[in-house]
């Protein structure tokens, strides 16, 4: 890469995104083994991925999408060290890249803002040991913060992509996280429209600096309306929509979160349109691959020799207008184990679709877990707290049976146990929620809109009841 003064240093970079630190996801929990337990000792076939067809392009895309944005870190087993500067573990990079490739894995989703502003340095690398025709690079226009939103500073994003990733062309170019932020439109109109971005965005797609031009949705449905609509009128073609797509976001999303849309409305006008879509958060950041025990026990009645996590890549998988399904793989038998799902597919019947959008979903929805999906857009937060792991472990207690709110409940003193003992195993006692001062910097960066003060502040008057001895409060 060309140090020149040209370049802004990764940290002023991610500074100017709005975001600060890492945008440092959490290893997914995936498997495709018995189980749910990880292991290498499944290796999956080669020469048998499942590809779907860019009707645009007539390429032969992979099923399965490598997703750069939990890429392994030297010594931390994935994880981000608590001071915010992880070293990403370059050689297992490059290990997973080769061994994807020759798996027949050839889309690979990168983002400015993904692993500290490192994962397309880190992606470049790893790929540019390959013939360029072995693989498409997906990466985003992140200019999130009003810094970046300049035509100059937003044209620089872009070129800075190409120099990181040490290509001449982007196959897959997204507007980022559209319909986000509390006025969407006025945001959507400020990255892209108002300086003039999507108009230079669609020019360099005519020269082919960008084969193909996209957008990732997330939050107001006005702005994704909005977008078919001007293709509806002929003033953009958009060559492919990536999209939150899953058993549990088929029909619940919008109960999940008023501010977020069913994926089976989603799907359904990409479809109409004949858009190929491209599909992140199969899993949700892990909850569909560790089932409650009650569900999980109906999946593998159903089917003994797939695990939990596999259902739900199949799930997304199955739709014919599924372009590629992306999952962010930290270790290499996370890597192993969905390419085993997806080489080849074994398709969902529409007994099995149908079963897993009503049935089992509306059995999920009872347990009311927080929708966090460890995405870590929330982090860092500036007091230190580790926002996604209090939730991870929350939402695990709650599929668990472990958060018990009556102290005269038969399970209380076993439940309460697992659930500090639990705590602060996975959260360092400074980083808990009670730390929360409730500043709100997180909150505008959630792609769930979560209301992330107030889960905190309630999940730390749970924890001070249950210390006590107590009745936990009422919700």
């Amino acid at each position: 890469m060309d140090n020149g003064k040209n370049n802004i240093s990764r940290r002023s970079f991610l500074k100017a995104l709005g975001l600060g630190g890492a945008v440092v996801a959490a290893p997914a929990i995936v498997s495709c083994a018995k189980g749910d337990q990880p292991t290498d000792k499944q290796e999956p076939p080669v020469g048998k991925m499942t590809y779907r067809t860019n009707p645009k392009t007539g390429e032969k895309v992979s099923l399965l999408g490598y997703g750069m944005m939990r890429l392994p870190t030297v010594g931390e087993h994935g994880s981000a060290r608590e001071d915010g500067d992880a070293e990403i573990d370059q050689e297992m990079v490059n290990r997973q890249v080769d061994y994807a490739i020759e798996h027949g894995v050839n889309y690979f989703d990168t983002s400015p803002a993904y692993c500290q502003g490192k994962s397309e340095h880190c992606t470049g690398i790893a790929l540019s040991r390959h013939k360029r025709e072995e693989y498409f690079i997906a990466t985003k226009l992140s200019n999130f913060s009003p810094e970046t939103q300049s035509r100059e500073a937003s044209i620089e994003m872009f070129q800075n992509s190409l120099k990181e990733l040490q290509v001449d062309y982007i196959d897959y170019l997204l507007l980022h996280s559209v319909g986000g932020g509390d006025d969407a439109m006025a945001e959507y109109r400020a990255r892209y429209v108002d300086n003039g971005i999507l108009d230079y965005l669609v020019e360099q797609r005519k020269q082919g600096v960008i084969r193909n031009l996209g957008f990732s949705y997330h939050g107001d449905i006005a702005i994704f309306d909005h977008l078919l609509e001007m293709q509806d009128k002929g003033e953009i073609q958009w060559d492919f929509v990536q999209i939150e797509l899953n058993w549990l976001d088929w029909k619940h999303a919008n109960e999940i979160n008023e501010r977020n849309t069913d994926a089976e409305y989603l799907y359904g006008e990409l479809t109409k349109r004949h858009i190929p879509a491209v599909i992140m958060e199969p899993l949700l950041g892990g909850r569909l691959a560790k089932l409650p025990d009650a569900i999980a026990k109906k999946l593998l009645a159903r089917d003994p020799e797939s695990s939990v996590a596999s259902w739900a890549f199949r799930y997304a998988g199955t739709p014919e207008g599924v372009l590629t399904v992306l999952s962010g793989m930290t270790f290499m038998h996370h890597l192993k184990e969905n390419l085993c799902t997806y080489s080849p597919l074994k398709p969902l019947t529409d007994e099995q679709m149908r079963w897993l959008d009503e049935e089992v979903a509306n059995e999920f929805m009872n347990y009311d877990t927080i929708p966090c999906n460890a995405c870590q857009y929330c982090m860092p937060c500036p007091y230190g707290i580790d926002i996604p792991a209090i939730f991870v472990h929350y939402n695990k207690c709650l599929t668990e049976g472990n958060v018990i709110r009556e102290a005269a409940s038969t399970d209380y003193a076993q439940a309460r146990r697992a659930f500090l003992i639990g705590y602060d195993r996975s959260v360092p006692k400074l980083r808990q929620a009670d730390h929360c001062i409730g500043c709100g910097q997180c909150q505008s960066h959630c792609p769930q809109r979560i209301r992330i003060p107030q889960e905190l502040h309630r999940i730390a008057d749970f924890v001070e009841a249950i210390k006590q001895g107590h009745d936990a409060p009422a919700e």
